[in-house]
């Protein structure tokens, strides 16, 4: 059964208003200096090129298997649809809180679809979270009746088409580049994946409200460890305001640099099971943003492909990989039953967002039938 965004009893008297849409720009970036991480560019101009995949995908293979963080270029997508987008987030987080919680996410199934409120207390520090996201499924029939927020629903035909056209342009060409280097047919992950098929893939409008150098220290005091994200494929599209860091292969942080016109991109869990731990699932976290940026809300723009029901979390059968080393005999066996990315995904959502205090994560693991993944880097 597809999920629904459950939608709560709330009054309306507001609902069939219609919601301005201020547009939004990018805020001047922070004048300190900051270490960055050094990232891999992929210019899909030369996806089409004559032999321009088979050179992207050589120039994807250290990014993937080392570092897991990257950017793209030239994706065809028009900086004016994408500043569009993030004034439909913008405006979608200055509505009144009884609009936001009409449909939450459902946490009790693992379902993410939705308003997450910024509700949580970060243990015993006195603070809450200081994040809100709203995320929008892909634009199929199988989610025609997952409640849509007012912004969503009178703008739908336009976050629809920018929904499916990133699919397109940018995250079905990265999957054809990963099966390339795994030696796969090239559409193997982009099938896996399908954009027409249920999965819990979402647009996601993100902001991390302000807060005090001192809510700031306390949260971080409490925990500033890393996490991987949950799915296969994650996209952050350029917002300018510092905090977003990675742990380099030397185990160190530095932080990730916006990139003009372009999108960041990041490997996550399911694709390391899919392929054994030889694709990395990059080790991140947000921070403290710099002083000049301190007293202005990170309002992000993001994309987050995850596999569908019917893809098996077993590694991928790449000739690459068999020669590695990398595929267990019993994922060789097809008869064998294998969880689904869906009851994956689910189970870690469920895992880390259905309480109402966030604990301390230091040395634990999640594991979900066989599947494990540390909830916690230093």
């Amino acid at each position: 059964m597809a999920p629904i965004a459950l939608e709560t009893s709330v009054a309306h008297d507001f609902h069939g208003v219609k919601v301005p849409v201020k547009s939004w720009t990018r805020p001047q970036k922070t004048s300190e200096k900051l270490e960055y991480a050094e990232l891999p560019q992929i210019d899909l101009s030369l996806f089409d090129e004559p032999g321009g995949k088979q050179e992207l995908a050589k120039q994807l293979y250290d990014a993937i298997t080392r570092i897991g963080f990257w950017s793209v270029v030239n994706t065809g997508l028009d900086d004016e649809r994408v500043l569009r987008q993030f004034s439909f987030g913008n405006s979608f987080f200055k509505e009144p809180l009884e609009e936001k919680r009409r449909f939450p996410c459902n946490f009790a199934e693992g379902e993410y679809f939705g308003y997450r409120e910024n509700s949580r207390w970060i243990g015993d520090t006195g603070v809450k979270e200081n994040v809100e996201m709203l995320n929008i499924p892909k634009a199929i029939p199988a989610y025609e009746d997952v409640g849509k927020h007012r912004i969503v629903e009178q703008n739908w035909e336009e976050i629809a088409s920018f929904h499916r056209d990133l699919w397109d342009k940018v995250i079905r060409k990265l999957f054809v580049l990963i099966s390339i280097v795994l030696e796969l047919p090239e559409n193997y992950l982009a099938d896996a994946h399908a954009y027409d098929e249920e999965s819990d893939d979402h647009l996601r409008y993100m902001i991390y409200n302000v807060r005090t150098q001192e809510e700031w220290d306390k949260a971080q005091a409490y925990s500033k460890g890393g996490h991987t994200d949950f799915g296969s494929l994650t996209l952050l599209f350029s917002q300018h305001i510092a905090g977003l860091q990675i742990r380099t292969p030397e185990g160190e942080w530095k932080y990730v640099s916006p990139v003009d016109g372009g999108i960041t991109c990041n490997a996550a869990d399911t694709l390391t099971f899919l392929t054994n731990g030889f694709i990395k699932s990059t080790i991140h976290r947000v921070v403290t943003p710099p002083k000049d940026q301190l007293n202005v809300a990170r309002l992000g723009l993001l994309y987050f492909s995850r596999p569908g029901a019917n893809t098996p979390m077993k590694t991928v059968p790449s000739p690459l990989l068999d020669r590695l080393g990398l595929i267990p005999e019993e994922d060789k066996d097809p008869n064998k039953p294998v969880v689904s990315g869906t009851d994956y995904v689910r189970a870690r959502v469920k895992d880390v967002h259905h309480k109402t205090v966030l604990d301390r994560r230091e040395g634990t693991a999640f594991e979900f039938k066989g599947l494990k993944v540390q909830n916690y880097y230093e």
